[in-house]
């Protein structure tokens, strides 16, 4: 049976089957592919989407607006002080009033509750640029840019290093257990995924011939690794006050040059951005006199290492992200 995605919400990959995964990925070949010779392929004009940030985005929002305007469409950013979700505007109202205005809501932010009830109230689909438990459309674009290393996703061995029970190491668990991947998420016990998660891709991942693991050996973890994966050690949103915890919970899980000559010679290495791989931002100046640590989760030398595809990985929220807006709000 064909897949067919019109009017679909996108709010976590545990509601997608693997076909239907497959397919966003093979969309987002195609648009990628119009992108680069320069097809025109704007094949939604007339339509707008809505953009509501809670918390700040680079990637996710260019992708998103240019995105949008590749396909003929309008977009309206609402950043966090863009709007009155939650303040003085219900999420149900919101979401009711928006779907009015617009063909399709993007939500960044925080508890996957809040896009959950946008998606109960909207009449438009609904997509989860990230909260504080899922983050979906990073994943399309990281298992696209796994494909590409690699020519296919079954049977390959992805490893999560560092906070494990993040929205970013928890979505790529649930990928990965869709997609035929091993999956190992490594990292200290005190910051390992919920267990009810872990079943659950466990229970997966048998469907699929492909395993999930969750240790705090490093060595053992990376052996005969494809892929290494890190994030920073305090997502967005947190309070910086657990910076010293973290720092001490995570500092022997830095992927440096010894863990990745641990893995295959063919391995890659992504991270779903920003990284503190050095001082030049203002937090990294803050960690570097406060801590003097001059490399947090990445050190300079992996992250611009030719195994590194962090780049191709951004660039491949664009085309991912297209496929998600094209194919759910179709004609």
């Amino acid at each position: 049976m064909a897949v067919d995605l019109r009017g679909r919400d996108l709010l976590k990959l545990l509601d997608y089957t693997p076909d239907e995964i497959r397919y966003l990925i093979e969309s987002a070949k195609h648009f990628k592919q119009l992108k680069k010779t320069k097809t025109p392929h704007n094949y939604l004009v007339g339509k707008n989407i809505a953009l509501i940030f809670e918390k700040d985005s680079t990637r996710t929002r260019c992708a998103f607006e240019v995105a949008a305007s590749d396909l003929g469409m309008g977009s309206t950013y609402l950043g966090p002080t863009g709007s009155q979700i939650g303040k003085k505007e219900s999420i149900a109202d919101t979401a009711r009033v928006l779907s009015r205005m617009y063909d399709g809501i993007q939500y960044r932010g925080y508890k996957q509750a809040i896009v959950e009830e946008l998606a109960q109230y909207a009449s438009v689909p609904v997509w989860n640029g990230l909260t504080d438990e899922f983050h979906p459309t990073q994943m399309l674009a990281d298992f696209l840019t796994i494909e590409e290393n690699f020519g296919e996703l079954k049977g390959k061995k992805l490893v999560f290093i560092g906070d494990t029970r993040n929205n970013v190491a928890s979505s790529l668990m649930v990928a990965s257990a869709k997609l035929g991947v091993h999956f190992v998420a490594c990292g200290p016990r005190e910051l390992w995924p919920a267990q009810q998660l872990v079943e659950t891709c466990n229970r997966i991942s048998s469907e699929n011939g492909c395993s999930i693991n969750v240790t705090d050996n490093l060595e053992e973890a990376v052996n005969s690794a494809d892929v290494i994966y890190t994030d920073v050690w305090l997502s967005m949103g947190e309070d910086e006050s657990k910076w010293p915890d973290r720092i001490k919970l995570l500092k022997n899980y830095q992927v440096n040059s010894e863990v990745i000559q641990k893995a295959k010679q063919t391995a890659i290495f992504l991270h779903a951005l920003p990284s503190f791989h050095n001082f030049n931002t203002a937090i990294g100046a803050e960690i570097f006199e406060k801590f003097a640590i001059k490399e947090m989760e990445v050190t300079d030398a992996v992250f611009e290492s030719q195994q590194s595809k962090v780049f191709d990985q951004a660039e491949n929220r664009l085309h991912t992200i297209k496929a998600l807006i094209f194919e759910t709000l179709r004609p």
